[in-house]
């Protein structure tokens, strides 16, 4: 059983900052790649920004210069610092991480972190 443990969310001012965690546990013999995804009210679910086995990192236009990906492979954590940010950051967080398990390769979800940019 593997299970995703999302941290990290909350109010915040516009021009502020939040760090996401995510922690991976259960039975995992590799991580392929980790990614947090946003779905802010009204709007569909999009990609914020993906970190691979091999350390490529992408980030959403939208994110670039603001949001850091980070991860600790030894904890199988995925992290993501936002910075400078703004009202139209104000979505529910949820990463993603794919990953070898028993049953081969699957994708898993976490439970999703409340963010708010308001003043």
């Amino acid at each position: 059983q593997v299970q995703l443990v999302e941290s990290g969310g909350g109010l915040v001012q516009p021009g502020g900052s939040l760090r996401l965690s995510c922690a991976a546990s259960g039975t995992i013999f590799s991580i392929y790649a980790m990614a947090w995804y946003r779905r802010a009210p009204g709007k569909q679910r999009e990609l914020v920004a993906t970190i691979t086995s091999s350390g490529s990192i992408n980030y959403a236009d939208a994110v670039k210069g603001r949001f850091t990906i980070s991860r600790d492979t030894a904890t199988k954590t995925v992290y993501l610092q936002m910075n400078s940010l703004k009202p139209e950051d104000t979505a529910v967080y949820y990463c993603n991480v794919d990953l070898l398990t028993i049953g081969g390769k699957q994708g898993f979800w976490g439970q999703g972190t409340q963010v708010t940019v308001s003043s």
